[in-house]
Parts: C-alpha cells; sequence; structure tokens
C-alpha cells in the first residue's frame, strides 16, 4: 500500500488554508490582515505572501476549500440517506450540512464571501463553489430543478436565521423562519 506524505510547503499549505478559513470567519476579507492569518499558522507573513502572493488569492483558497468540505459533507450524507429517493438523498444532505456548519467557520465565511462578491476573483469562486455545490446537489439526488433550488434556498435561510441569531427571538416572525430547522 502506498501512502502519500504530505511534503513541508503542502502541509503549510493546508495549514495556512485552514488558518484562513478561521481567521476570515471572524472578521471577513477586508477585516483580516494576512498577519493574523500567519499568527494563526505560527508562520511568517512572507511565507504566507509566498504561498498565496495575495490576500484574495488567499481568500479565494479558504472559500474553494470551504466549498470542497461542503461538497464531501453532502456526499457522506447522501450515502446515509433513508432510500435513494431524491427527497430522502437531499434531506440526508440537509442534515449532513447541519452538522458540517455546527462548526460556524465555514458558514461564516461563506457569509463573508458573499458580502466581498465585488472582488473579482472572489465572486468567482463564490459562484464557482456555489455551482459545485448545486450541480453535486442535482446530480447526486437526481431531484428537479425546483426541489433543488428549495434545497439552495434553505441552506440560505439557515445561514440567515444563525447569523441574526433568530434562534433566541421570541417573536412571532422568528418563530415562522425557525420552525423546523435544525442547523
Amino acid at each position: 500500500m502506498v501512502t502519500h506524505m504530505l511534503s513541508t510547503a503542502e502541509h503549510r499549505t493546508d495549514t495556512v488554508i485552514d488558518a484562513a478559513i478561521a481567521e476570515f470567519a471572524k472578521t471577513g476579507y477586508l477585516g483580516t490582515p494576512t498577519t493574523s492569518i500567519a499568527a494563526r499558522a505560527k508562520i511568517s507573513t512572507a511565507y504566507v505572501f509566498k504561498l498565496f502572493p495575495t490576500k484574495e488569492k488567499l481568500f479565494v483558497a479558504a472559500l474553494d476549500r470551504c466549498f470542497e468540505r461542503v461538497v464531501e459533507a453532502l456526499a457522506e450524507g447522501a450515502e446515509k440517506a433513508a432510500t435513494q429517493a431524491p427527497a430522502d438523498v437531499l434531506d440526508a444532505m440537509g442534515e449532513a450540512y447541519a452538522d458540517l456548519i455546527a462548526d460556524r467557520d465555514l458558514l461564516m465565511l461563506q457569509v463573508h464571501a458573499q458580502s466581498a462578491a465585488d472582488v473579482a476573483e472572489i465572486g468567482d469562486a463564490l459562484r464557482r463553489g456555489l455551482g459545485a455545490v448545486t450541480e453535486f446537489a442535482r446530480s447526486r439526488s437526481r431531484a428537479d430543478g425546483p426541489e433543488v433550488q428549495r434545497f439552495i434556498a434553505f441552506g440560505q435561510l439557515c445561514h440567515l436565521i444563525v447569523t441574526t441569531g433568530l434562534d433566541d427571538s421570541s417573536s412571532e416572525w422568528a418563530a415562522v423562519l425557525t420552525e423546523g430547522i435544525r442547523h
């Protein structure tokens, strides 16, 4: 059995991307200095720039990794579906996504990416990631377009509930939005 050992550069790249996800999730694209990512990764800022020549490229790498993890979680969820009926597969994917974003970093990174989508590279990466998630959900579940649209919309509603703290609201309108949603 041949196993692949990560080179030091590959390991550091992964470490920097993980640090970037955590830091960008806290303070967004504009509010996060590269120095804070370097400090979290325990490497020099110069080395971060050696791996990622611009902050945009680092944010895009973090966002790409985020969407890779989302698709992986959806795939794992689909395997656990009660049946292979499209609705059951989408439900299982939704449960897996809810488990994944229990760690809020991936969710908040997506939210911050939406707020920075006017930066061309980030907007492109966001659309590419959303496209990958949508296409995976459609092809794996074999659901029709409206079912997949509801699945994606439901996920965005989960994001809204979490980022606005609606779970803690006693308002009737908040109860309408949060009814039956686990995130």
